[in-house]
């Protein structure tokens, strides 16, 4: 179920605020937010034209960990944004652990957020705007050769995609997942710097993903540093 509202302070909250009463499978679209939120305490800038929106999982007993969704969803992601934008798949990259790049410069955020065994899922998606006031490149889905996306229809591309990986993350667990997450990000060997929750930056190599998730970054001196939890830039 899709449901569309004109204006919300975001579509996170509103979700998390409901998650008791609805469905797995509910998503909310906003065609415009006032609240939205990234990663780290960041705002998410919403101008109109792009896709703010936000699914329920709805957690089992034997479901693999909660923090893993975040490749799920990146995953999706870039399923549904190839699809919008083609010959340009290549183009697109997933950023640890599932920022949506064109290049250097950010196309989507996710976002996720939980209450209880309730995971709510948001998607930023740059259709056709470009937020301001931005501290890091930024580019949208028009400006890299795609289709002019209309959020709803995109929207129907995304939600299809994530049911899809969804179940293979339920059927399979990471392993089901993690080789196509790595197939759609960054190179091996591509320079990073990740800064985690106590502050320190750590510079390195993207070596892969482990069997949890986690990034697991090659330091200057052969070293394997794995990162579960802060920001990665690409240097």
């Amino acid at each position: 179920m899709i449901r569309t509202v004109a204006e919300t302070g975001s579509t996170n909250a509103d979700l998390l605020g409901e998650a008791g009463s609805l469905p797995e499978g509910t998503w909310l679209r906003a065609e415009r937010q006032t609240g939205g939120r990234g990663r780290l305490g960041r705002t998410w800038v919403s101008p109109a034209g792009n896709l703010y929106a936000s699914t329920l999982v709805h957690l089992g007993a034997g479901d693999p960990p909660a923090a893993t969704l975040a490749l799920v969803a990146a995953v999706a992601l870039h399923e549904a944004a190839s699809a919008w934008a083609p010959g340009q798949s290549e183009a697109l990259r997933i950023k640890w652990p599932n920022d949506l790049m064109a290049g250097s410069a950010k196309l989507a955020g996710i976002l996720l957020e939980r209450a209880g065994d309730a995971v709510v899922i948001g998607f930023g998606v740059n259709l056709a705007e470009t937020p301001a006031g931005l501290d890091r490149p930024a580019t949208t889905l028009a400006a890299i050769g795609g289709a002019a996306a209309d959020p709803a229809l995109f929207l129907d591309d995304l939600a299809r995609a994530f049911a899809t990986w969804l179940g293979r993350w339920r059927a399979g667990g990471v392993a089901a997942i993690r080789p196509a997450w790595q197939a759609r990000a960054h190179a091996t060997g591509t320079p990073l710097a990740a800064q985690g929750r106590d502050g320190a930056r750590r510079e390195g190599l993207f070596e892969d993903l482990d069997a949890s998730g986690a990034l697991r970054l090659r330091l200057a001196d052969g070293t394997i540093e794995t990162i579960h939890a802060g920001d990665v830039f690409l240097l």
